[in-house]
């Protein structure tokens, strides 16, 4: 990939664009005049946008963060509930696509921060919790209001969320359906910082511009372990034996020599 691209080479979609710049990826959703509700367009854009992220070995940090400035994503849109949500085989088949769109976010090797500006909640509350860092502003607000649609979050939907922050925080979220200012949310661990609303990008790259600075393999190997972590099954002796092989590479090598030097180290990802 270029040092930066255009969206349509990327997603294919005016609903997703794509920003490379220093190793640092920002993924926009682009729907501002319906606060950046997603459908199923979106979705679809997702899932190619960041598998081909992931395949690019050059990149250090992707940023995912909504249009407009006043909404993250305001959700599933709703005006498609009555073709493509329909009834039970039809929300089946959206989430055939929707759920490997999530999946493509979780297991893109690159550390991931949500850009918080403004609304947070339903779909846009998923997509943010699916991202590994989450940084918002004092006016954000964060939900799940699903209950005033009679609808419900599936098992594979509420999974992550509830892994991240706990079963108590998701049954206040869903049971009473108020919308949770910045700083509770920031209580019940759903966002790592909270700053002024005209911070929020400055904040958020001032974390992406660490991330890349740092040894890329132990940052995707971090994330991978730490996710790995989440499931309760035992470690294997191939799991065990991987949390060894850093110091195999010549990232560790130039880490270790440029401190000893007193020196900034250049990783190179090998």
């Amino acid at each position: 990939m270029s040092d930066a691209t255009g969206t349509s080479d990327l997603s294919g979609t005016e609903d997703v664009l794509v920003e490379i710049r220093d190793r640092i990826a920002t993924v926009w959703l682009n729907r501002p005049a319906k606060h950046n509700a997603m459908n199923l367009g979106v979705f679809q854009a997702l899932h190619k946008v960041f598998t081909a992220l992931d395949a690019d070995a050059e990149l250090r940090c992707v940023i995912v963060r909504g249009a407009g400035g006043k909404a993250f994503a305001a959700g599933a849109d709703i005006s498609e509930f009555e073709t493509v949500r329909k009834d039970s085989d039809a929300a089946r088949a959206y989430a055939d696509v929707s759920t490997p769109a999530g999946n493509a976010v979780v297991n893109c090797r690159h550390p991931t921060i949500a850009l918080i500006e403004g609304l947070c909640v339903g779909g846009g509350f998923g997509l943010a919790t699916l991202c590994d860092l989450r940084v918002c502003g004092e006016s954000s607000r964060f939900g799940v209001p699903v209950k005033r649609l009679g609808l419900v979050e599936s098992c594979e939907e509420l999974e992550f969320q509830v892994k991240k922050y706990g079963a108590n925080a998701m049954l206040q979220i869903l049971l009473v359906g108020d919308l949770l200012g910045a700083q509770e949310a920031y209580h019940h661990g759903i966002v790592n910082k909270v700053v002024a609303d005209d911070q929020v990008e400055a904040a958020t790259h001032d974390w992406a511009a660490k991330i890349a600075e740092g040894a890329p393999l132990t940052a995707r190997w971090h994330k991978s372990f730490v996710y790995r972590l989440l499931n309760p099954e035992p470690l294997g002796e191939a799991e065990r034996a991987e949390g060894f092989k850093a110091f195999d590479t010549e990232d560790f090598k130039r880490g270790y020599t440029a401190f000893l030097a007193k020196d900034k180290p250049s990783f190179v990802g090998k």
